[in-house]
């Protein structure tokens, strides 16, 4: 399978990219088309994976926001990989990216509330467990992580 990483430009990423974040996210819960922006993406750093088919229509299958909340912690955000595309390196090239764009504005700490079953993931991607931070529509477990950069 090939993909690329890159930032959604053009009007038509941005929908496919907000689409997935939603139906990964969002929809599962009934949550409505729209619940998956919020106030502040015009200020965040957004990110995805692009599956390029023959065809050449490419296929977003993986998104993720960073956000600064201050100049020295970001935080990551609506970070989802497509289930097809799961344990195939999608993720991992996500936070490298995320964490590679971190770097580059001197930000020192990276913060995420993961959701129960991707906190392995991020410990292994080095990130620690802080504490149980919220559920998320009364059933989703959310844990607050930290990583130094």
């Amino acid at each position: 399978m090939d993909f690329c990483i890159k930032q959604p430009e053009t009007d038509k990423e941005f929908e496919e990219y907000y689409h997935l974040r939603w139906k990964l996210l969002r929809a599962p819960w009934n949550q409505p088309e729209g619940s998956e922006i919020d106030d502040i993406e015009a200020q965040c750093f957004h990110i995805m994976a692009v599956m390029m088919n023959e065809d050449k229509k490419d296929k977003v299958i993986g998104v993720a926001r960073l956000q600064f909340n201050t100049d020295s912690k970001a935080q990551i955000r609506y970070m989802a990989v497509a289930k097809e595309q799961e344990r195939k390196g999608v993720g991992r090239k996500l936070m490298n990216a995320m964490e590679s764009y971190a770097r580059s504005t001197m930000c020192k700490h990276i913060v995420l509330d993961a959701r129960e079953p991707a906190v392995a993931f991020y410990q292994k991607l080095g990130y620690r467990l802080i504490e149980k931070s919220y559920l998320l529509f009364g059933e989703i477990q959310h844990f607050r992580m930290q990583k130094e950069l």
